[in-house]
């Protein structure tokens, strides 16, 4: 039986943790790319390489610099958001410009170099409606675009929270054993999580409608 090969964006989150996850149950020998962007929260960068570990899979971390970006994640002049709203009325100050298809093609050009069937991401729209890239159709549209501009044209990808609310996602990490304890959701960029910008709101209601603590505010 062959090996099914795939290539996962890994950023440390609960997303991205589950859909590694789910791609390793679905039969995947998996390959991680975790992006240095410059990101103020460089802590999920260690917990992206905890995570890939405790999984037992290879990465690589790049490096790259996207220097005209004017986000709340690269620039600390901008506030975060703090109206656990924010994404529903417009995009939101975290919004990284291009950054899905920035991530994707580096996923799809490493997945073709070491003949990878599948790119697993953890984009979803439900709580963060407010991002463009982590639109159904905008993966329906890079999907074609490697369809024209690859030499391997049927490599797949494959965002298998896309639909799944942040509690629906938890509840399905939480049944493969997922290592949330090691997982970081927090955008200010601390040492502790700070509980009040966007992303710690969610992570925090999705445990609670779960009736269970989360495994991070145990360490």
């Amino acid at each position: 039986m062959k090996t099914k090969k795939g290539v996962i964006l890994l950023s440390g989150g609960i997303d991205s943790a589950t859909t590694l996850y789910i791609a390793k149950q679905q039969g995947y020998h998996l390959r991680a790319l975790i992006f240095e962007y410059k990101q103020l929260h460089r802590k999920e960068i260690a917990a992206a390489k905890k995570i890939a570990c405790c999984a037992g899979i290879d990465y690589q971390c790049l490096s790259i610099n996207i220097p005209w970006s004017r986000s709340a994640l690269t620039d600390s002049r901008i506030p975060l958001p703090l109206d656990q709203a924010a994404g529903l009325h417009g995009i939101p100050s975290t919004y990284v410009s291009g950054r899905n298809i920035i991530f994707l093609s580096y996923a799809v050009s490493f997945a073709e170099s070491i003949n990878a069937k599948a790119v697993f991401i953890g984009a979803h729209i439900h709580d963060y409606s407010g991002y463009p890239d982590c639109r159904p159709e905008f993966l329906d549209a890079f999907q074609a675009a490697i369809r024209r501009g690859l030499k391997v044209a049927s490599i797949k990808i494959v965002a298998p929270l896309l639909r799944k609310s942040k509690k629906e996602i938890i509840r399905t990490g939480l049944r493969l054993k997922v290592p949330y304890k090691f997982t970081w959701s927090c955008y200010s960029g601390r040492r502790r999580p700070c509980g009040r910008c966007d992303s710690c709101y969610f992570r925090a209601r999705a445990f609670s409608e779960l009736g269970i603590k989360d495994p991070l505010c145990e360490k």
